[in-house]
């Protein structure tokens, strides 16, 4: 059965959820690349120095590392819809801040709240999708948020290309808010999840919910089955997280996270008018439109994953993904070693080492995050698991984005993607030895993964399910 018949057999709630995590998707994607454009023309305006240039970069991802350390809090707090709601809000009116900077301390200032609020969108809209899908699309309408914040990373630069002629960076900053109104719009009249319900009692919203998500289901076995793993659980706290059996889902999905971003996209994301303008080229066509062209073939790609992951399962994808970015480094420092002076065939393999590495991670790293920051967790751990995940993901970003022009200036292009390299490497190790294969199993089931020891119980009965390693206490 197809991905596309399975997503038109899914009832409108769950599509509209969907699409309110794809519009917001769009705006985190937006924000990552036009500020490579807009910091072309911030740079000329304030007369920025390199340390600057990274500071402003910076001060965003400083602002996701808060958002995302408050966001599974701030969730089960007040709820998943409610935070969605809230961050329709901060987008828009700290974009317009942005936009609106007319001295350095004020754009920081203006960055590091709109970070804030991506820092809560990564935490709760993949809690959001998780617990509002049915089961055998979840996955898809998972990287459907990696779709979209592909697609908003092509509209920044394409908006910044736009408007480079006149140097409207505050337009490019500015034109955020528009996509936050369209999710404000949706995502006020939906309801919450029929699991946030159950965990604040609220049986009869939670059986009105789940009976518009999943009709197909049997709704009282469903809330049974919900209102019995609550009432088992205890603590959903930090300390429990650090404690057997979930200090192994922990140490997973913390790992997962840092690999992620450590491995250096946002690098290209942010800076891909530095590398490009490194191997030669000039104009801002080609410092503004190339990137965006790197950014279809992603979109491409990250299409490709969405077909394949509730189909060959995560673990195959990932790694492909992973494989994929360790052979662009390769490339890529050879080109930066043979190329002294760029140009001809030298240029454009610089161009397809981008290419490939970009898509290898949005067929990789970056559909999968959203699947296994959604999937790793019980309810009561499932926001703070995510947070977890997302922080060690966004300390990562933060060294990433406030030492890559230092680095790509003092290591040259060939050391700095010679260490990108060897942490894809680390990467490919780390996901190959802990991942878990989730494909088409039960949020409750995969629970049963971690409190078994790294293995699903089917196993101590003789049954091997698809994509397991078979090594005696292997965390896959």
């Amino acid at each position: 059965m197809s991905i596309l018949h399975d997503l038109r057999q899914t009832p409108r709630l769950g599509l509209l959820v969907g699409g309110a995590a794809a519009t917001i998707g769009v705006i985190y994607g937006y924000d990552m690349s036009n500020i490579a454009g807009a910091l072309l023309f911030i740079t000329k305006q304030f007369d920025l120095t390199t340390s600057q240039q990274e500071l402003v970069t910076t001060a965003v991802v400083a602002g996701e590392v808060l958002g995302a350390l408050v966001g599974g809090w701030l969730s089960n707090r007040l709820g998943r819809k409610a935070c969605m709601v809230g961050l329709a809000v901060g987008y828009a009116l700290f974009a317009i801040l942005s936009a609106m900077s007319n001295d350095v301390p004020t754009l920081l200032i203006a960055r590091l709240l709109l970070g804030l609020t991506i820092g809560v969108s990564v935490v709760v809209v993949p809690v959001f999708v998780a617990e509002s899908a049915p089961a055998k699309v979840r996955g898809a309408l998972l990287v459907a948020y990696q779709v979209a914040t592909v697609i908003g990373i092509i509209v920044g630069y394409v908006a910044a290309y736009a408007l480079a002629g006149t140097g409207s960076w505050r337009w490019m900053l500015g034109l955020a808010a528009v996509p936050a109104v369209i999710v404000l719009a949706i995502v006020i009249k939906l309801p919450d999840t029929a699991r946030w319900y159950m965990m604040r009692g609220r049986t009869a919203d939670a059986r009105k919910t789940l009976s518009a998500i999943e009709p197909d289901t049997d709704v009282e076995a469903e809330l049974a089955e919900m209102q019995r793993a609550i009432r088992e659980e205890r603590g959903g706290g930090i300390r429990e997280m650090l404690r057997t059996p979930y200090l192994r889902a922990t140490v997973f999905v913390v790992g997962l996270g840092f690999f992620i971003q450590i491995t250096g996209i946002n690098a290209v994301v942010y800076y891909s008018p530095r590398i490009f303008e490194a191997m030669g080229f000039s104009g801002n066509a080609a410092l503004l439109l190339l990137p965006a062209a790197v950014q279809v073939a992603a979109l491409a790609a990250v299409f490709v994953s969405l077909s394949l992951v509730d189909r060959l399962g995560r673990r195959p994808v990932l790694l492909t993904g992973i494989g994929m970015m360790v052979v662009a480094n390769v490339l890529l420092v050879g080109v930066f070693i043979a190329g002294q002076d760029f140009g001809g065939l030298l240029t454009v393999l610089g161009f397809l080492g981008v290419l490939l590495f970009t898509v290898g991670f949005t067929f990789g790293f970056g559909a999968l995050v959203w699947v296994y920051a959604g999937e790793s967790f019980p309810s009561r751990l499932r926001s703070l698991g995510a947070s977890a995940m997302l922080t060690s993901d966004l300390v990562a970003n933060v060294l990433v984005a406030a030492f890559f022009l230092t680095m790509l200036q003092r290591l040259g292009g060939a050391g700095t993607f010679a260490v990108f390299g060897v942490l894809a490497i680390l990467g490919f190790m780390f996901v190959r030895k802990f991942a878990p294969e989730t494909k088409g199993r039960q949020l409750e089931e995969i629970q049963q993964f971690w409190e078994n020891g790294g293995k699903w119980p089917e196993a101590e009965a003789g049954k091997t399910p698809l994509g397991e390693i078979t090594e005696p206490a292997a965390v896959r």
